[in-house]
């Protein structure tokens, strides 16, 4: 079967014999791995911000232009996220991961010799399929191969990778934009700084495909598809000997069926929707839209439009990426200890207050003649301390609690489905943030004012509907899933 990448368990790179499972230590590696698909996810999805202002000018396109350039990439995301589970429950976990690498390969060469918007669009659109893929088979396969008492960490090793990669694409951009002397002058083989931004992805995309023939197939897909004594050697060398019958037999339990998977098994037998199809949506629509995205697509531009130099601007940027990177520390220090609900309460409430105050600080600035805001005195500073605490409210928490939730919450069964369902709801709400902020340049304070709100809602909304999932196994979370949604019809 494709995705299985040979034998299962074979390889000393993968099961050592004699290794202690009760540490973890194979199920981190495994889903370290895994996790590299967040770091071109990261990368991908941020390279584009050295390059707007030299995308902008080569192809003399105006500002409704540019934004659907930026946002095109997430069009392709939604797409692949939505398609990603169903393809994952047939090939594997594994076969997915490598169509995911090669996308990102095709989309580094497309975009990095582009010689027109619309090729730019093309292969940000494949590029975007290759994140919507690694966005649902990342968390899934890490949720399906980690222990119960360390999947917490074991899941935000996908946001560590994605903020990882969003540095590293903010650091290459800013060293060879240094190097060329700006992001739209020649630097090797003439070709322009930004052009090598797209193309330095390359590395990456072949590190990860090349690692993906490393890890075993995800032992609940290996359950799924009847290949017991595959999933039995797997699940032996994650966990140990303990339990492990009876391990299996409630996984095949819970993946008991008799059709393939479909989008239908999102629906329960007496009709509608199950409940927590509906909380992973609003997860991830929350997530995007306060506006963590503008921060890092357009932040550049941001920065300089307040009076700050290109090169300071790009400076701050790259700041602004590593302190993301050290809040996600901190969530996975914390995560397995207090729980997810009360991370992105306390999340919430440091995304509203300084999402206000940038509000309150862009709705009072001056335009200049073209447009631009004006920020005087101490006002600009202020503005740059709140979005970095911004930043770091949502990295300590609603960054990688959603995608630890998403790859936990859902019952065996339907899991790839609503995940990718999920997902493709984040990628649509991130691209609709994404497309319009161009346009509201000159309407700041509107703007932060709409993501504060919704930073509001989005405490509300984790009070009343997010369940704690800390400590549960897979397998008892869908039981409680399916009591829930009987008391709710009761």
């Amino acid at each position: 079967m494709a995705g299985q990448g040979g034998p299962v368990g074979e390889g000393p790179e993968i099961f050592a014999e004699g290794e202690d499972f009760s540490s973890g230590k194979t199920a981190i590696r495994i889903a370290s791995v895994a996790a590299l698909g967040g770091l071109l996810f990261g990368y991908d999805s941020a390279v584009i911000n050295g390059a707007v202002d030299s995308i902008q000018e080569d192809f003399g396109i105006g500002n409704a232009e540019l934004g659907f350039a930026v946002a095109s990439a997430l069009l392709g995301a939604a797409a692949g996220a939505m398609t990603a589970g169903r393809i994952a429950d047939k090939i594997g976990r594994i076969a997915v991961m490598k169509i995911a690498a090669v996308l990102f390969l095709i989309s580094a060469f497309g975009t990095g010799f582009a010689h027109e918007v619309w090729t730019v669009v093309l292969f940000r659109i494949v590029g975007g399929i290759g994140v919507g893929v690694a966005s649902v088979i990342a968390p899934a396969y890490i949720a399906e191969t980690s222990p119960p008492g360390i999947r917490g960490r074991l899941g935000s090793l996908q946001q560590l990778a994605i903020v990882s990669g969003i540095f590293a694409s903010f650091a290459i951009n800013y060293l060879l934009q240094w190097l060329a002397g700006g992001p739209n002058e020649p630097l090797w083989l003439g070709l322009d700084a930004w052009r090598w931004m797209f193309l330095a992805m390359a590395v990456p995309a072949v590190l990860y495909g090349a690692l993906a023939f490393t890890i075993p197939e995800s032992p609940r897909y290996l359950v799924a598809t009847h290949k017991i004594p595959e999933a039995r050697r797997v699940l032996t060398r994650l966990l140990g000997q303990k339990n492990l019958e009876i391990t299996i037999s409630r996984i095949q339990e819970t993946l008991e069926r008799e059709d393939k998977p479909s989008w239908r098994d999102m629906k329960k037998p007496t009709g509608g929707i199950y409940g927590i199809v509906w909380v992973g949506l609003g997860l991830s629509i929350f997530q995007q839209f306060v506006g963590i995205n503008v921060i890092f697509y357009y932040s550049n531009v941001l920065w300089q439009a307040v009076g700050f130099s290109a090169d300071d601007s790009a400076i701050f940027t790259v700041i602004t990426s590593v302190i993301n990177v050290l809040t996600t520390l901190i969530a996975i220090a914390l995560i397995d200890k207090i729980g997810r609900k009360p991370l992105l309460l306390i999340g919430s409430t440091g995304m509203a207050v300084t999402l206000v105050t940038m509000a309150v600080i862009f709705g009072q600035a001056t335009l200049n003649a073209d447009g631009t805001p004006s920020l005087p005195g101490a006002s600009g500073t202020i503005a740059l301390i709140a979005a970095n605490l911004f930043v770091v409210a949502f990295g300590m928490s609603w960054g990688p609690v959603v995608w630890v939730l998403l790859g936990e919450m859902f019952p065996n069964r339907i899991r790839a489905a609503a995940l990718g369902l999920a997902a493709a709801g984040q990628w649509a709400a991130n691209w609709l943030i994404t497309v319009t902020f161009p346009g509201l340049r000159e309407h700041l304070g509107l703007a932060y004012g709409f993501y504060g709100l919704c930073a509001v809602l989005s405490g509300l909304f984790v009070w009343r509907w997010v369940m704690e999932t800390k400590g549960v196994s897979l397998e008892d979370m869908h039981g409680e899933i399916l009591q829930q949604d009987k008391t709710a019809a009761g």
